[in-house]
């Protein structure tokens, strides 16, 4: 499901980066992220990212940092617009593209309706997703 949206951005860097670094804060393997992803899920994305690297996304639930640098530069879910069930906000969406929340991405009806707009190419998970990735993953079973 990583390349959902059939745009196969989520696994291409700018850099030619690992796909896998370890979070500075976690430890746990983050997966790399578009640049311009990034940007879109600050709340001050000009004040925020003067570095010229890769970026990787932490999904671990008990983690604070969102997105960190290969330098080690960690970015906490607080400097985000965006709010995510995989962050552990209950609050927050399960799917970006069609605005699922928690509650709703436990119907199964929910689920398939996202399913066969994934399946149709209809999602931009690479942009609004902050793991730039499908969101599937995170529906319940």
């Amino acid at each position: 499901m990583s390349d959902c949206c059939g745009g196969g951005n989520a696994q291409k860097t700018e850099h030619n980066a690992p796909t896998k670094r370890a979070c500075p804060s976690c430890g746990k393997d983050g997966l790399t992220v578009p640049f311009a992803t990034m940007l879109h899920h600050l709340k001050t994305p000009w004040a925020n990212l003067a570095k010229d690297q890769p970026y990787y996304f932490c999904d671990d639930l008990e983690c604070e940092t969102v997105y960190f640098g290969s330098d080690g530069t960690a970015i906490a879910k607080e400097e985000l617009r965006t709010k995510m069930l995989v962050k552990g906000d209950a609050d927050g969406l399960a799917c970006f593209c069609y605005g699922v929340s928690a509650e709703d991405a436990a119907d199964p009806a929910v689920k398939a309706f996202i399913m066969a707009q994934t399946k149709a190419k209809n999602c931009a998970c690479d942009r609004r997703n902050p793991s730039g990735r499908c969101c599937l993953k995170y529906f319940p079973k």
